[in-house]
């Protein structure tokens, strides 16, 4: 099992997929990071030589991109400069309510919870 980014990466999955359990790694950019380093992303994570993974490695932690800890500071940081300022998206964010136009007079029981039950009318 090998740890890239402070990650285990799990060994029975493809690299392309093994890639995806980092934070801030989707399957596109997984795929991107294969290709540039001409492993095959078909092959299991435990089959990768360890050369491989050292390269896998520098090109994930060169900065290029945001991944783990430093990405969701970064997410937490706007979203709480959103809080701040007092936006329409802000203050759905502080209401732990839909902030991308969805209705919430059903649905959005996701964002709301578990429904509060009313008491009976007479």
């Amino acid at each position: 099992m090998y740890r890239i980014a402070g990650v285990n990466i799990p060994p029975n999955k493809h690299i392309s997929i093994a890639l995806t359990a980092i934070y801030g790694v989707g399957r596109s950019r997984a795929l991107a990071v294969c290709n540039k380093l001409a492993i095959d992303p078909a092959t299991k994570a435990k089959d990768v030589p360890d050369t491989e993974v050292e390269k896998i490695r520098t090109e994930l932690g060169n900065g290029e991109y945001l991944l783990e800890g430093d990405l969701r500071r970064q997410i937490a940081t706007n979203i709480k400069r959103l809080k701040d300022i007092g936006c329409y998206r802000g203050v759905r964010h502080r209401r732990g309510l839909p902030l991308r136009g969805q209705r919430t007079k059903t649905n959005a029981r996701t964002r709301k919870g578990p429904k509060k039950s009313m008491a009976k009318k007479k």
